[in-house]
């Protein structure tokens, strides 16, 4: 069962509970804002749903609200961040704020980021370089969900790749994808609803495809073994180990181009299960096209590919083919017009956040 919620009330909502931490009212809204888009896009796995892990982050001290982002390496077109473990949307803003000044005077700005923490949407920074004229790629690694090609043991993370790109009559590209199967957000979605994950998602503790949410969500909590499958799947038979592959890449370019954590060094768990800072990394990038193409050409061009590949042949019985995003914008549309679904669950935990934060819940 599904509770719909005006979509400018559950701002407010989320960004008093973010204030209530003692984080100032404009980076307050840049976490609200990422989290409620997911769900305007229809990405309920990374919503509102995961507010509960910013308030327990805040409130255990791996996750420093009030820390500020500091530029520790810098040239005309690049820069590192250290995220001082802060609010990863608050480090993430700054650095796509700075990748994009660079980018429009030396053509490209690449930005790393170390010592942040989760981000959010991958495609919310993409999407900042994209309304600043740019096209923008943004990537993060994170704490270790994935299993390895042949392995049973996670040691990297779902580690997401976004990119945005301008067309002109059509919408703009936009891709945001994890370069696993699933995010761990989907497979909370599929426990909530007490449903059977499709085969192919993720493996038990000795490395073998199961269908339990809840079990594989109980391994990674408790380190047992297990995890969710790189992009592809298990094994190489539809070609795990590319999704593998693509997940090193964002480690090599977020973490260990900062000089930060990567692969299972990103984790909010010490050896001893103490709670300690994730240490999770970025990557952005952003490119002025006019260093490159004129502008309309590229735009041309772009609405040339969008429309070839939707007026492409369809499979029998489809009845559409998609272009990357295009899912997305039409649920925004839909949900700022008729209000934003949040799962029963869902619901009842804003309202305890809510409750303990002393946050009016008007929902």
């Amino acid at each position: 069962m599904s509770i719909i919620v005006d979509d400018q009330k559950l701002l407010q909502f989320v960004q008093q509970v973010f204030q209530s931490f003692g984080v100032t009212a404009d980076k307050a809204f840049i976490c609200a804002d990422n989290l409620v888009l997911a769900d305007l896009r229809g990405i309920p796995s990374h919503g509102v749903a995961r507010l509960k892990r910013y308030v327990d982050g805040m409130g255990n001290g791996t996750i420093l609200p009030l820390a500020a982002p500091e530029i520790v390496r810098e040239a005309p077109s690049t820069a590192t961040i250290d995220g001082h473990a802060g609010l990863g949307q608050v480090v993430a803003h700054f650095a796509t704020e700075l990748a994009i000044a660079k980018a429009k005077r030396a053509g490209v700005g690449v930005v790393t980021v170390r010592n942040s923490n989760h981000y959010g949407i991958a495609g919310y920074y993409s999407q900042m370089m994209l309304q600043a004229g740019l096209l923008g790629i943004s990537m993060t690694n994170s704490a270790p969900l994935v299993v390895p090609t042949f392995g049973r043991e996670m040691i990297i993370g779902t580690n997401p790749i976004a990119l945005a790109a301008p067309a002109l009559r059509n919408r703009p590209f936009f891709l945001d994808m994890a370069t696993a199967v699933v995010p761990r957000g989907k497979l909370e979605v599929y426990e909530r609803k007490e449903m059977p994950i499709p085969e192919g998602w993720a493996v038990d503790a000795t490395g073998k495809v199961t269908t339990s949410a809840a079990e594989v969500l109980r391994n990674m909590t408790s380190r047992a073994g297990g995890g969710i499958l790189p992009l592809g799947g298990e094994g190489e038979r539809f070609s795990g180990y590319k999704g593998y592959g693509m997940a090193v890449l964002v480690d090599i370019l977020c973490g260990i181009l900062s000089g930060g954590a990567y692969g299972d060094m990103v984790d909010s768990k010490g050896p001893h299960g103490e709670n300690q800072p994730a240490n999770v990394a970025h990557f952005f990038l952003a490119l002025n096209i006019e260093n490159f193409v004129e502008m309309e050409i590229f735009q041309e061009k772009m609405d040339d590919l969008i429309d070839r590949l939707k007026a492409s042949a369809r499979a029998e019985g489809a009845q559409r083919i998609f272009i990357h995003g295009e899912k997305e914008y039409e649920l925004y549309e839909k949900h700022r017009k008729e209000g934003v679904p949040l799962e029963e669950k869902v619901y009842e935990i804003l309202k305890a956040i809510g409750g303990q934060r002393g946050v009016p819940f008007t929902l």
